[in-house]
């Protein structure tokens, strides 16, 4: 269902920077899945959207770095501490920072010599933020309710 969420929608809400189509979505859905499905799990969510999403044509070779790193951390943040923002947290400097690095082989791999990282790191930090907020959001709203309690046992 998550990976199902994140390939549609990350089809409608796009931030494009040059090669880079950043999703919010897809951090979204990797906070989501940190909390809800756990580490292992959420990394096949984020190599299986990131695949859909580049046959797709609405992703780039640029989502495979930042979601699996984003999902892991968000999902060793989460577990850690056992606390929704450091899950949301774990996502913004998983792929914000971290996958934003490492789409530097990438970038020289696909042949992007003149790649710039800062538009990168900032459009991944931008998108991981608002995905991040908005998922922290829902959890909360869930939390709240006592819906988040049901769901996790």
């Amino acid at each position: 269902m998550f990976i199902a969420i994140n390939v549609v929608l990350s089809s409608i809400v796009v931030i494009p920077l040059g090669p880079i189509k950043a999703a919010p979505v897809q951090h979204l859905i990797n906070v989501l899945c940190a909390v809800f499905v756990g580490p292992w799990f959420g990394l096949a969510q984020a190599v299986i959207s990131s695949v859909l999403r580049l046959i797709f044509g609405t992703g780039s070779a640029f989502a495979f770095p930042g979601s699996v790193i984003g999902v892991l951390l968000a999902s060793g943040f989460y577990y850690y501490r056992k606390h929704i923002f450091m899950a949301a947290v774990g996502e913004v400097i998983g792929t914000g920072i971290i996958g934003s690095l490492m789409c530097i082989p990438v970038a020289w791999i696909i042949g992007l010599d003149n790649f710039v990282v800062k538009p990168l790191m900032l459009a991944f930090i931008v998108s991981s933020v608002i995905g991040s907020v908005i998922s922290y959001i829902i959890l909360m709203i869930l939390k709240r309710k006592g819906l988040l309690k049901k769901f996790l046992s």
